[in-house]
This record gives C-alpha cells, structure tokens and sequence, in this order.
C-alpha cells in the first residue's frame, strides 16, 4: 500500500467513526507533514452545533495546533471528499501545498450537500450571492486596518 492510500484510509477511517457516532456528515479529513499525520478531523457539525465543524477544518486546526504555527507550506491535505467552498479557503489560508481527495463535489450533491450550489453562488458578487449584504461603518472599520498596519510588532499573516 503506498502512502497515498495510507493516509486516506485514515480518514476514511475518521469518517466511518464520525458517522456511527452520528457528529455530522461522512466526511474524514488529515494533515499530513514530512510523512507523518499531524492533524485529524471528521464532520462534527451536529454533535457540535457547529455549521463550520467541517473534517477539514478540524485537521487544520489540530495540525496548527501540534506545530504551534498558522501556515502549513510542507502540509498535504487528505480529504474524504473535494473540500466545500469554506475548507478550500482554508486549505488555502493555511497554505497547505497539496490536496488529495477521494468523492467530489458532484457525489456530495447527490446525498443533498450543497457545496456545489455553494461554489455557485460565491462566484456572482456579494450583492447578488443570496445574502442581504449592507456595509456600515467604513472609516471606523478603515482606522482599526491602519492601527494594525502601523504596529511594527504585528505578526504577518
């Protein structure tokens, strides 16, 4: 068995777990570094009445957290199906190099997910994405991005 199918058995594995506990949608996601699984995670949306407990989030969140760092540049993302709209950002967010997936959005669609509708709606501009979208307060929301930008002893992201 080569690495790939090692690493996606696992969550695989994940998956069919969050599932029979009944946490969320048969999703199971892991981080892998240098060969090595540093984060796991599975779909805890229900158990955590959490609509961003997503697998893939949670393994981002485990990995960072066992490296005590935000970026994941050397990180592969092993996902039991093509990640929704909300886990590509943050695969990107945490610039994970590489994805591997098994289902895509077409089999997640099938079981009524609506990643793919998701997808579809994040490429029309925010005003016609199906949101009521009002902007408030920009100067204010203007001096806070000057007071970070200004503090020499910001940590970059």
């Amino acid at each position: 068995m080569d690495k790939d199918d090692r690493f996606m058995l696992e969550a695989l594995r994940l998956a069919r777990q969050g599932v029979e506990q009944r946490h969320g949608g048969p999703f199971g996601a892991v981080v892998v570094v240098d060969d090595e699984i540093l984060g796991r995670g599975w779909n805890q949306v229900v158990a955590r009445n959490d609509p961003t407990a997503h697998a893939e989030i949670l393994a981002i969140r485990d990995a960072c957290a066992r490296l005590g760092q935000f970026h994941l540049e050397r990180a592969s993302l092993y996902s039991t199906c093509e990640p929704c709209p909300m886990c590509l950002a943050a695969t990107h967010w945490a610039r994970i190099g590489t994805l591997v997936f098994a289902a895509d959005a077409e089999d997640a669609a099938r079981l009524g997910f609506h990643d793919k509708a998701i997808m579809q709606k994040m490429h029309k501009p925010l005003p016609l994405s199906g949101i009521q979208v009002r902007r408030i307060m920009q100067d204010s929301a203007q001096e806070l991005f000057e007071l970070w930008q200004a503090d020499q002893a910001k940590t970059p992201y």
